[in-house]
């Protein structure tokens, strides 16, 4: 069952994956995807994330546990026959053939009628903007115009799933916006269910239904973009998403749905328990950037406050971003809007920060 509780159209099943016998790459996992959802799989190299896509895709085999598709079964169900799309990062087209050439072999492996093909080639080219395109080689193209046929030649026999991994990691960052946009909607357009390999941040959150962290071959958090990245349910899962100011302290005073930490200089905060809960326990406080105050009047009464030296400004059109030394750390970052009444802050400049309780969290240490 999905998280909503309607029926998983993707399962892993207590999956577990070793390469040599011994060490475990991915440990019990147990994930459910629903029938049109957008999940993407985020993580750093070694994590996972690739290796469980390879197994959906049946490149790889299961050392234990089951994964299904649509309520079936599929370990031991050969990639060909499991009716899976995917999109790689080098593309993978034949360079030997035409755009409609390459986009015609998968149809014909699957038996298609000549007059069939033609008609599913046309309309896969026209979702992707390419149909003007049919008779170029890939060497022709432009390495966003690869991409686009490599999406458009996994959509060519009309999948229920597509896999990409890493599929806009070569592409220059504009380029990469724009196609991030354009796979999304037309994912959702065809309500097909998508699963996404990357390790880029930006690209998980502006792209996904639901991001599975991997670290260590676990799902860290499992979540909503917005939930994941103001919400964070560890200390991987803080630092990994996004920026992230952290501060190391113990816990020194416990609440109901707050509590204060002592940092390493004496220092008194508020935050919100979110994986501490008792007095004496040590913890690494996470507070994003852009969630602490200069302007007291916008604090909680009574709230406490740090003192700050800043020791760097940096105008980055949209936003300035100021680095500070607080508590005796020198690399403590605060984010501001640029509005005409927001204050350029000086290096060498003392100010006072701080921030309302519930967006600082009393993670793990």
């Amino acid at each position: 069952m999905t998280s909503d509780g309607s029926q998983a159209f993707v399962s892993f099943d207590r999956v577990q994956k070793s390469y040599d016998g011994e060490i475990l790459v991915v440990k019990d996992l147990n994930l459910h995807i629903g029938r049109g959802e957008f999940l993407t799989m985020l993580g750093p190299s070694g994590s996972g994330k690739t290796t469980c896509l390879m197994m959906l895709a049946g490149f790889e085999t299961a050392t234990h546990g089951e994964i299904t598709l649509d309520g079936k079964p599929i370990n031991n169900i050969p990639p060909h026959k499991r009716g899976i799309g995917m999109v790689f990062q080098n593309y993978a087209l034949f360079p030997h053939m035409t755009v409609g050439e390459n986009l015609s072999f998968p149809l014909e492996v699957r038996g298609m009628a000549k007059s069939e093909r033609e008609g599913k080639i046309k309309r896969a080219l026209d979702m992707v903007q390419m149909g003007d395109f049919i008779n170029r080689r890939p060497a022709q193209l432009s390495g966003g115009q690869q991409q686009r046929i490599a999406l458009s030649r996994a959509l060519v026999f009309e999948p229920e799933l597509v896999l990409m991994d890493e599929p806009l990691g070569a592409l220059d960052k504009q380029l990469r916006e724009t196609l991030q946009f354009e796979i999304t909607n037309l994912a959702h357009e065809l309500g097909i269910t998508t699963v996404y390999v990357t390790h880029d941040q930006t690209e998980a959150l502006t792209m996904s239904d639901r991001v599975a962290v991997f670290d260590d071959g676990r799902i860290q958090q499992l979540a909503a973009p917005d939930t994941l990245y103001e919400q964070p349910q560890n200390s991987f899962v803080a630092q990994f998403i996004g920026e992230n100011n952290t501060l190391q302290g113990t816990v020194s005073k416990m609440a109901d749905d707050m509590c204060e930490v002592t940092l390493t200089d004496g220092s008194i905060i508020d935050a919100l328990p979110v994986n501490v809960s008792q007095v004496g326990e040590k913890t690494q406080v996470s507070i994003r950037p852009e969630r602490v105050e200069m302007d007291s009047s916008r604090l909680t009464p009574g709230a406490h406050t740090l003192k700050a030296e800043v020791l760097e400004f940096v105008y980055m059109g949209d936003i300035y971003r100021t680095r500070l030394r607080v508590a005796g750390i020198d690399d403590f970052i605060i984010k501001t809007r640029n509005a005409p009444d927001q204050r350029r802050l000086k290096p060498g400049e003392r100010i006072e920060i701080g921030w309302r309780p519930q967006d600082c969290r009393a993670l793990d240490a």
